[in-house]
């Protein structure tokens, strides 16, 4: 064997073990983002009471749960995704509509990893990429148009007189609305971190087929 076809083995080894390796990693990044998608589409702890807010309670994209009584440990809980109606605003109604269409659009991409042994590798690699961008665009619409819904009165009563469009008056934001945002910021690296891999396998796919033909 050559020299430089030793050299052009010994590269094409290593380059494909480390590939492989952060390829692996930005599946199990997939994956625990998916679930982080998930937790955040279903969870009710969007917003919720703080100790100046009269009762307590919480709010989800479409569940909530209130208090009611005369002690603060009743909670009386509304909203189903399947009964819109039932959502205590219009604004709130579009966030659902944004992040269940980002935890659909993520689910679909770790159902495209199916498709790394029947496909182009790179190929694979920028669909799941788009995929992974647009779920951060609609995690960003779905954070940035839940605080519209703010001044909906059942939040009013809870948060007080000074709540409205994004503000919340007296209560306080809550975890899954944090954890939605540092989604956004998972979504984008894994989504720029398939295009880097897609991108190398491209051009290494050209080097290959320009060193076949010289020789």
């Amino acid at each position: 064997m050559l020299p430089s076809q030793e050299a052009s083995k010994i590269y094409h080894d290593n380059y494909m073990r480390n590939s492989r390796a952060i390829g692996v990693l930005w599946a199990i990044f997939t994956i625990c983002f998916a679930i982080i998608n998930v937790v955040v589409f279903i969870q009710p702890y969007w917003i919720g009471d703080s100790m100046n807010t009269p009762h307590a309670g919480y709010f989800g994209l479409f569940h909530y749960c209130v208090g009611e009584g005369n002690s603060n440990r009743e909670l009386r809980c509304y909203g189903t995704f399947s009964d819109f109606s039932s959502i205590p605003s219009g604004a709130f109604k579009a966030a659902s509509f944004f992040v269940l269409m980002s935890m659909v659009l993520i689910l679909s991409c770790i159902a495209c990893m199916v498709l790394f042994f029947f496909c182009n590798t790179a190929t694979v690699y920028k669909t799941c990429a788009w995929m992974q961008l647009l779920c951060a665009v609609c995690l960003v619409l779905g954070c940035m148009i839940f605080p519209d819904g703010w001044d909906a009165e059942v939040i009013r009563d809870m948060c007080g007189e000074y709540s409205g469009k994004y503000t919340l008056g007296n209560c306080s934001v809550r975890w899954a609305y944090i954890l939605a945002i540092i989604g956004i910021l998972d979504a984008l690296i894994l989504s720029f971190l398939a295009f880097v891999l897609g991108n190398r396998q491209s051009d290494f796919l050209h080097e290959e087929v320009k060193a076949d033909n010289k020789d």
